[in-house]
């Protein structure tokens, strides 16, 4: 039975819930500072009527319980808000020392130093003034978390409970001059709607489920004819802007008023714009006004290369009063054209990261424009320029760095209904929705940066594709200033302007190590081409990446505020009793090199595909929550990590990026090289007259070949076919690793390929290689010789390594969260000077040549060998384990010496080029006086190692 959603129509009247900026002439007085506080863990203040009491405790606003040290103590009946899917931490022996009093310490996100969730009364005594007799009052909380509810003095005013807006009081007819105590109960439990346990909007995986007050907290005195709200709806093809004004009499009786509009551009030497003004009539009450402003004759436009911005200057004059609000605006049109976005009829490609509300330092967002202009700064950095806020809003500061710095920002209504929410069912969360997007639309519509808006993410409900079909056509019919989805991830439904879907990246949810990155041979000659072709609208791929990076225990000593890294804290005490504490500088820096290539993956892909819209990523920086998601080339803090630079990061990821289709990345030297190269350019103009120039160089940064492909005019846009490389390689006569640059103008980008010798010598005859430890094998080694084990791959007993998941790209997300969802590695540690890796080129890290050995692989637990056994080439474990683990180690035993390689290196070798140039390295050690093993190991302890029949 289809539900009736006819509470759509009465918001309506939240016209008169806007919240404007402050006006100019408006009389204020702060709040900040010192405020009397009372916990009410047993929710029993109301009906006490603690507002008529005096509250003994102090606290400081704007900030939270926890910023003031208040709340409780973590244990391990903590009442979270957030799903913990992995139950390890409560029952495990292992976790039982991180579970008592004094030394609690929990790995599934950041641990707020102290924790409260219920209602808490903040309470604050102010004189005001005479002038302000009759005057209208608002009391302006810019964030709350979360619900409020206001009494002044003893007497009821409201409550609110936006989470992504600021709670505003009328407080006209409760405030006359003289001493009044302003009491505030904020609550934030999950009360008459859920918007999602999950969502980042409350949960305790990122900003935390704080109690408090942040930003500009004051009282405010307004004129009683004044200007209420302002929302300005630009043109550009008809040079003007309509102002849509919302004007509050509260005269009591019919005023004459002129109505004067005045725009300004923020750049010198701009158009001068001539004043605007006209004459009305204001009836008792609200007033709605609409007055259409001209913008000269070349308005200045708004976008990612030139955030150019207006401010407009509405002044209302009464008879005995006036009132003045200047609001930011930008002239700019972001809409789609058929697969693509465009902004001011340009082709877009949006280069998008997440912001899940991570702020270790306080545990909730920051107000002020300066933090949110580094953080912008950063991802600019990295090539971006957009950014997801993944169900949640932030606050104004945000707006106006976005605005700023040319970012296209997708803002989401504060709710994830999912995993024990839902949408469309006819749940309060219905109706909250919509009355959370009409506030957000209120409160930030006029920003330029503001192009994209979504209900929330990954929805659940057995009506939610009716119910978020019917929600996103009205938003567009009420609001065009933007552009509307669903909800990211899901459902795709043609009535949206554009798709938030995960189907085109190149790691799906429960793909494990059968995705295209670990699946299948590494090329990069693939797109998203098919799946996009069924839709009509633009596609944004939905979370790519995902890619995760050993812990920065270094990092730790940043968490200053209050949320601290107590899961690194247990992460490092792993990895010390493990005995591998010493590598994790080196596990960083490896598998942070691997994770930085499954991006460059990623990405390209995405902007391989012709009409393609852009991806968001998850994320630039890291997600501490979810069971700890370290997906960052950043830290929680928008820090470098050290691995990978913005200019470094940015080669792949830009407004220009040279791209080449490899059908492959290991070639014999006994092939041509044939690549076609491409460019994605999606720049503030095209570029004129480029001539795209190519090399080929060696390890050594020497250049072996190098060309140039014909001048060429690049438009704006993607898929535009710059040439062909044909190289023969047959002058090569050994191993290399060479890499191909590609430079367009200023841009260029490069990929690093194999080229091995088309055979390779024959085995020696003092080594026995084979894949058994059988009698021969037993017998060789008894005997003094030398054996090179090569392992088929499932050969591992489960308890000795053959149970860890190996891969070749980085963990996806976090084992914890997606329930061991493979590969549980992060790719290979070794010393690529090691002579036993002479003729196999490497670095220290995972490249494309250690796709094939992780695929045929099993990972060997060494301490189940020998105790701090050193490898040659080491696996690196998921950080939740820590556990030392090998791909290949030498050891002596019996008389002889033996090198292991849980790689299969001997099945269908004739076409694995990597495997044959790894056994002849292997074996070419293993006949030099450099094989010298020092461990050595009872034969049992290599038997052991075997699953047993």
């Amino acid at each position: 039975m289809k539900k009736s959603y006819s509470f759509i129509l009465s918001l309506i009247l939240l016209s008169c819930c806007s919240y404007p900026r402050l006006s100019a002439q408006s009389r204020q007085i702060l709040l900040s500072g010192e405020w009397s506080f009372r916990a009410d863990p047993m929710d029993i203040g109301i009906g006490s009527e603690w507002y008529q009491q005096q509250f003994s405790e102090k606290i400081i606003l704007p900030g939270s319980m926890t910023t003031n040290n208040k709340g409780n103590d973590i244990d391990v009946n903590t009442p979270w808000t957030g799903s913990i899917f992995d139950s390890s931490w409560f029952i495990k022996p292992e976790y039982a020392k991180y579970r008592e009093p004094g030394n609690i310490k929990v790995p599934f996100w950041l641990q707020p130093i102290k924790y409260y969730k219920g209602a808490a009364w903040y309470q604050k005594t102010v004189t005001i003034p005479a002038a302000w007799k009759n005057e209208y009052i608002e009391l302006f909380i810019e964030r709350s978390h979360w619900e409020t509810t206001v009494w002044i003095d003893n007497r009821k005013v409201g409550m609110a409970n936006s989470l992504a807006t600021p709670h505003v009081f009328d407080l006209s007819g409760y405030m006359s001059p003289g001493e009044r105590r302003i009491t505030v109960r904020v609550d934030n439990w999950v009360k008459d709607f859920n918007v999602g346990q999950n969502a980042h909007s409350i949960s305790d995986h990122t900003q935390s489920n704080w109690n408090g007050m942040v930003g500009n907290l004051s009282l405010i005195s307004k004129p009683k004819l004044f200007i209420e709200d302002v929302q300005l709806f630009p043109n550009i093809h008809k040079k003007e802007v309509v102002a849509r004004l919302s004007i509050n009499n509260t005269t009591g009786k019919v005023q004459k008023t002129d109505v004067r509009l005045s725009a300004v551009a923020d750049k010198k030497n701009a158009e001068i714009l001539n004043p605007l003004q006209e004459s009305f009539k204001l009836r008792k009450g609200l007033n709605t006004l609409e007055l259409v402003y001209p913008m000269g004759t070349h308005p200045l436009l708004w976008d990612e290369f030139n955030p150019n911005l207006y401010s407009l200057t509405v002044t209302v004059e009464g008879k005995s009063s006036a009132d003045v609000q200047t609001v930011s605006f930008g002239m700019r049109e972001f809409m789609s054209e058929g697969t693509r976005f465009a902004i001011n009829g340009r082709p877009a490609f949006l280069r998008g990261t997440l912001e899940c509300a991570i702020f270790p330092k306080t545990g909730y967002p920051p107000t002020d424009i300066d933090s949110w202009m580094e953080i912008f700064r950063m991802a600019k950095y990295y090539g971006l320029n957009h950014m997801r806020f993944h169900s949640w809003c932030p606050p104004e500061a945000a707006f106006d760095a976005a605005d700023r710095s040319g970012f296209y920002l997708q803002v989401e209504a504060s709710t994830w209904p999912n995993q024990g929410s839902a949408v469309g069912d006819g749940d309060p969360i219905d109706k909250y929705l919509y009355e959370e997007t009409s506030r957000i639309l209120k409160s930030y519509g006029n920003h330029p940066s503001f192009c994209m808006l979504a209900s929330g993410n990954e929805p659940d409900g057995k009506n939610q594709k009716e119910f978020l079909t019917q929600y996103v056509n009205y938003w567009k019919a009420k609001d065009s200033r933007r552009l509307y989805t669903t909800a990211a991830g899901w459902p795709v439904v043609p009535e949206s302007d554009y798709n938030s879907t995960a189907e085109p990246r190149i790691q799906g949810w429960g793909q494990g190590i059968h995705s295209i990155i670990n699946a299948q041979p590494p090329r990069t000659n693939f797109d998203w081409s098919e799946i996009i072709s069924k839709w009509k609208q633009p596609t944004v791929s939905h979370e790519i990446g995902q890619w995760c990076v050993y812990p920065d225990f270094k990092e730790m000593q940043q968490y200053t505020g209050v949320l601290h890294a107590k899961n690194f804290e247990i992460f490092q005490q792993m990895a010390k009793e493990h005995g591998i504490l010493h590598l994790a500088d080196s596990f960083l820096l490896a598998s942070g090199k691997l994770q930085t290539l499954c991006y460059k993956a990623d990405i390209e892909a995405a902007l391989r595909t012709k009409g393609f819209a852009g991806f968001q990523l998850l994320d630039i920086h890291d997600f501490p929550g979810q069971g700890t998601a370290l997906v960052g080339v950043l830290n929680p803090f928008w820090k470098e990590k050290g691995y990978v630079t913005g200019a470094e990061y940015s080669r792949f990821c830009n407004t220009t990026v040279p791209l080449a289709r490899f059908s492959k990345m290991i070639f014999r030297q006994n092939e041509i090289l044939t690549v076609p190269v491409e460019v994605a350019h999606f720049g503030e103009m095209p570029l004129e007259n480029i001539v795209p120039v190519w090399n080929i160089s060696n390890a050594k940064g020497e250049i072996m070949y190098e060309g140039q492909f014909a001048s060429i005019t690049i438009p704006i846009g993607n898929g535009f076919f710059l040439g062909e490389i044909r190289q023969s390689l047959s002058n090569i006569n050994h191993a290399q690793q060479l890499t191909l640059t590609v430079s367009t103008g200023n841009f260029r980008n490069s990929w690093d390929f194999f080229v091995y010798p088309s055979a390779t010598p024959s085995d020696h005859d003092d080594i026995l290689i084979t894949q058994q430890l059988d009698s021969k094998a037993i017998e060789q080694l008894k005997d003094g010789g030398k054996v090179l084990l090569t392992l088929k791959k499932g050969s591992v007993a489960k308890n000795k390594g053959g149970a860890v998941a190996v891969g070749f790209s980085s963990i996806f997300w976090n084992t914890a969260w997606t329930g061991g969802q493979p590969p549980h590695t992060l790719g290979i540690l070794c010393d690529p000077h090691h002579p036993a890796l002479k003729e196999f080129p490497t670095q220290y890290h995972s490249n494309w040549q250690w796709w094939d050995a992780m695929s045929h692989a099993d990972a060997v637990m060494l301490d189940s060998v020998a105790n701090g056994l050193q490898p040659i080439v080491r696996v690196i474990d998921d950080w939740a384990t820590n556990r030392s683990l090998g791909l290949i180690f030498e050891v002596k035993t019996g008389n002889g010496k033996l090198i292991l390689s849980s790689i299969d290196l001997l099945d269908d070798k004739q076409n694995r080029p990597e495997a044959r140039q790894l056994l002849y390295s292997l074996s070419d050690y293993m006949h030099s006086e450099a094989f010298n093993p020092t461990v050595e190991v009872d034969i049992t302890k290599i038997k052991n190692l075997f699953l047993q029949p």
